[in-house]
């Protein structure tokens, strides 16, 4: 793949981050029930970053979890034969939450039905919302974003890489161009 263009560096990174912190924390009218869930794997440092900083604000601690959905996509059969399956580690009863399930790019919208899949098997939210850094577009399932860092049109060839410190050593979102075969 070759890079086509940087859409998001550092500091916008850290702007959008504030920005929907405050987005979420007026859509909740405050931080009372309201639980953050990272979906496994860039889901997680955003959804950290966006506790870290809705306690900056509040200066209440939010309780965050790490769901691994794996074994709900359905698409399983054909990325593994024994696919690499990882702890879904939430610590805390969802039931009656408000849970924000945070992922990093929003694309078919077939990793966030997983993830509600997921969840739904771990109690009864009182209810789910989604935070996404980048919502590409191109659904194929009705799951919308309630909180976005940055629409981005794509076209299908091409592909949005977000890295964070935590994992790439770096924070940036990338557009990348597939290599034409």
């Amino acid at each position: 793949m070759k890079k086509k263009k940087e859409i998001i560096d550092s500091d916008a990174m850290g702007r959008a981050i504030t920005r929907i912190a405050h987005e979420i924390l007026e859509k909740n009218k405050g931080t009372e029930d309201l639980v953050l869930i990272g979906i496994r794997t860039r889901g997680v440092p955003l959804a950290e970053r966006l506790a870290a900083k809705i306690e900056e604000i509040e200066n209440v601690e939010i309780e965050t979890g790490i769901l691994d959905i794996t074994l709900y996509r359905d698409d399983l059969s054909t990325i593994a034969y024994q696919p690499i399956v990882h702890r879904t580690e939430i610590p805390f009863d969802i039931t009656g939450k408000k849970v924000v399930l945070v992922d990093d790019v929003l694309y078919t919208g077939r990793t966030v039905r997983a993830a509600l899949d997921a969840l739904i098997d771990l109690g009864r939210p009182k209810q789910i919302q989604l935070a996404i850094m980048i919502d590409r577009g191109h659904r194929e399932l009705p799951i919308r974003a309630d909180f976005v860092g940055k629409n981005l049109p794509t076209a299908k060839n091409e592909v949005v890489d977000v890295n964070f410190k935590e994992i790439d050593g770096k924070d940036l979102v990338l557009l990348l161009e597939k290599n034409k075969s």
